[in-house]
This record gives structure tokens, C-alpha cells and sequence, in this order.
């Protein structure tokens, strides 16, 4: 039976996942236990201990309000822990390859090493020039208002920040989530903190506050939790709130990206111009679709042929090999030409290349087609003669399973410097530049 792997087993990133691939967190999620450790907790003993006195003596809708409260602070809690915050993918290798080769910039017209090139791009959003930050990590150039997350290890969408209670990162497609929770659990918290208060004081008509706390203590316990809790909770419902109606993101706000700064008049490109507009983007704008594809099936890569994964003719068992091409150089100096050829129709180098006037199987080559495109001829071998001054044909050359069909012989095949001689020159093969035109040489697998 063929095992079936998911995406979300080589994700790159530091995340745990759940539910083969549904659930994503970040890799540490004790602080996220100890909230929903503390909400189920306080919750738990308030249902317990104080709402029954509470709807018996003042009003039953109290359980019912503490009730939906509950239920939507843990709901927007695991929409936003659970959720992938936008996380964007990394680049592949052969496009990280491309995006290195458009940035690479040579350090001097002489020299080979190259200066770290330049790592931003502009962009004008609504009038406002924005910086794309290369990231070295995710091989990309990160969209306006995302950043990378140095404790996920990925690149988000319109990054906030990244939250250790919820146990996830606080980006683009999981933010509303993360407001809603925290407003919803400020109401919360000051709901049941007057509720207990409300409870102790109904209690100490009938003696003390003492006696009313023995008569209670789970209400202490909730007291104190919601006591401490709250400050920092409003504290933070108030800040995000303000972003919400400034359509800014934490990360924006803390370095300042809209500030104005010295000389320069710098502004809020994604503001709406109104508190209500802004804040109906952020709650009820559209969710875009998740880029990680986690529950995708990994499959293997397009192996592309390489040179050791193609098939290799025999090699001459007295001669050379160069890469897939053989050439022979026999004992007795001879190579003997195939019958069906005229004698006057090859020839010979003295390294035993074979240069011909039509397309020709030798040999010496094992089965490739080697054609010479403008070389004079003038001084052969004794085992034939061409006419002086022959122009032989050009030819091409092509591997089995090589994706290019025109390649110069000192790219591929380093034929050792061989050289064809006239009366006049020499002609060195190897020492071609590339688009060179004359001895161009290209073979075909025939």
C-alpha cells in the first residue's frame, strides 16, 4: 500500500500542526494552555459557585449573558490559534535562483567577488512610496505591511505581531479573530468581576465580609483572577482598538512606518479616511484564501536528466572518454573506416578525430555524429585525403536527454585542446568563446 504524505510534514517553517494538517500553531503552546487554563478555570467556578445565588436573587439572564459571552471568547480563541495568519511561501530554489540573479550587482567592473546588493524595492501605495524588505530566510520580497516572524520562522501577510496566550502569529487572515477575542473577554472579565463583587456584598447583609468569603471563597478565586487580569486585557482591547480605527498593525505602530519624519511628509497609505470605514475593513473585509497548502500531497520533484543519469556508450577499451563522447586512438595508429564510405570521403587527425564531408557513423565516436562546420582542410593522414580547401558541413550536436541543442565543445565535451591544422593556422577548439561561429561543434546521437 503506497503512503500517502501530507505537505504539512516538510513545512518549513517552525509550526506544529494537528488533525493531519488542519490545525496550525506555532512550535511553542504552553502560554495558549495556561489561557484557556484560565478562562475555562474562572468561567467554570463562576458557573458553579455565583450564578445560581445571582439568577435566584436578582436575574436569571445574568447565566445566560456569561453563558454567550463564554461560548464567543472560546470561539474567536480557537479560530485564532488554530488559523494560519498568512503565512507566505517560501520561495521555490529555481526562484530564489532567478530573484538572486536580477539583484546581484558585480562589485567593480574587474572583480569577480560581488558587494551585498542593494535588499529593497519601492512601491507606491495611494501616493505613498512603500519599502519591500528582501528576506534572506523565505527568498523573497515581502508585499507591503508583512514581515518576518523570527519565533514561526515565516513570512506573514500584514504582520501584527506574534502572540504567545493564543499561540500563533497575528497576521492578515486571523486578526479580526484575535479582536474580537480580546474585546469579547475584556467584556468578560468585567462582567464576572461584578458579578463576584455583586455576590460577596449580597452575602455580607446577613454578617461580615469574613463570613460572606467563607460562605464563597471560589468567589475569591475568580476575584482575584479577573482583578488582575483586567487591566492588562482593557490595556490591550484600547490599544488594538485604536489600531482598528487608524487601520494600522502593531508592527507598524511600535517602529513608526507612518510618522513623519525629518523632511519628508509621510502618511498612512491604508487609512480610509474614516474610523467606521476602518474598522468594517478590518472586522468584515473579505478573508483571503490560505497560500500554504497543508493537506496537499507531496509528490517528487521532475528529476532532470543529469550527466550521470544518462546512458553512456562503451568506452574504447584503448582509448579516451570525454563526458558521453569517445574517441580511439588504436595501437597501430590506424582506424579502420566503415565500408560503405568512399576512402576519400573521411579523414584522419593524428589525435584520431574523424572530420567527414557527409553525415558519417564511425567508431571512433560510438555511435555520434561529428560534423566540423568551416574548417579548411589541407594536411591529412596517409589513410585518405580530402581535397584542399573543402568546406565541411555544419553539423549539430545533441545528447541523449540533453535539453540543449547548440553547445560549444569546451562547455561539454573538453576534447583535451585538440586542434585541426591547415598549411596556414591552427585552430584550437577549446579556446572558443561561446556564439563563436566558426568551429562550432555540435553532434547528433544517431
Amino acid at each position: 500500500m503506497v503512503r500517502v504524505e501530507r505537505k504539512w510534514r516538510t513545512f518549513p517553517g517552525r509550526n506544529r500542526f494537528y488533525c493531519d494538517g488542519r490545525i496550525m500553531m506555532a512550535h511553542h503552546t504552553g502560554i495558549f494552555c495556561l489561557t484557556v487554563g484560565l478562562i475555562v478555570l474562572t468561567c467554570g467556578l463562576f458557573f458553579a459557585f455565583d450564578c445560581r445565588y445571582l439568577a435566584i436573587h436578582i436575574t436569571p439572564v445574568i447565566p445566560a449573558v456569561a453563558a454567550v459571552l463564554f461560548v464567543f471568547v472560546m470561539a474567536t480563541l480557537f479560530r485564532t490559534s488554530f488559523s494560519d495568519p498568512g503565512v507566505i511561501p517560501r520561495a521555490s530554489s529555481d526562484e530564489a535562483a532567478d530573484i538572486e540573479r536580477h539583484i546581484e550587482v558585480p562589485n567593480g567592473t574587474h572583480s569577480t567577488t560581488c558587494r551585498p546588493p542593494p535588499r529593497t524595492k519601492e512601491v507606491v501605495v495611494n501616493g505613498q512610496s512603500v519599502k519591500l524588505k528582501y528576506c534572506f530566510t523565505c527568498k523573497i520580497f515581502r508585499p507591503p505591511r508583512a514581515s518576518h516572524c523570527s519565533i514561526c520562522d515565516n513570512c506573514v501577510d500584514r504582520f501584527d505581531h506574534h502572540c504567545p496566550w493564543v499561540g500563533n502569529c497575528v497576521g492578515r487572515r486571523n486578526y479580526r479573530y484575535f479582536y474580537l477575542f480580546i474585546v469579547s473577554l475584556a467584556f468578560l472579565c468585567v462582567f464576572v468581576f461584578s458579578c463576584v463583587i455583586t455576590h460577596l456584598v449580597l452575602l455580607s447583609r446577613d454578617g461580615t465580609f469574613v463570613d460572606a468569603v467563607r460562605a464563597s471563597p471560589a468567589s475569591v478565586v475568580e476575584g482575584v483572577i479577573c482583578f488582575f487580569s483586567v487591566w492588562s486585557i482593557l490595556g490591550l482591547a484600547g490599544f488594538h482598538t485604536y489600531l482598528t480605527t487608524s487601520n494600522q498593525t502593531t508592527n507598524e505602530d511600535i517602529k513608526g512606518s507612518f510618522t513623519a519624519k525629518r523632511g519628508q511628509d509621510n502618511f498612512n497609505p491604508y487609512n480610509h479616511g474614516s474610523v467606521c470605514i476602518n474598522c468594517l475593513s478590518v472586522v468584515c473585509g473579505p478573508v483571503p484564501p490560505s497560500l500554504v497548502d497543508r493537506r496537499g500531497i507531496v509528490t517528487p520533484d521532475v528529476v532532470r536528466p543529469t550527466p550521470s543519469s544518462l546512458p553512456k556508450p562503451s568506452e574504447n577499451k584503448e582509448g579516451r572518454t570525454y563526458g558521453t563522447v569517445d574517441y580511439g586512438r588504436p595501437n597501430n595508429g590506424n582506424i579502420t573506416p566503415p565500408p560503405d564510405i568512399p576512402r576519400g570521403d573521411w579523414d584522419v587527425h593524428h589525435d584520431g578525430i574523424v572530420a567527414s564531408k557527409k553525415k558519417l557513423q564511425t567508431n571512433a565516436f560510438n555511435g555520434f555524429e561529428i560534423e566540423l562546420g568551416s574548417v579548411n582542410s589541407a594536411t591529412h593522414s596517409s589513410l585518405g585525403a580530402a581535397p584542399s580547401n573543402s568546406q565541411l558541413p555544419c553539423s549539430a550536436v545533441t545528447l541523449p536527454g540533453c535539453p540543449s541543442p547548440a553547445i560549444t565543445s569546451s562547455q561539454l565535451f573538453l576534447l583535451d585542446n585538440a586542434s585541426i591544422t591547415n598549411s596556414t593556422s591552427t585552430l584550437d577548439i577549446d579556446s572558443l568563446e561561446d556564439g563563436s561561429q566558426n568551429g562550432l561543434l555540435k553532434v547528433n546521437a544517431i
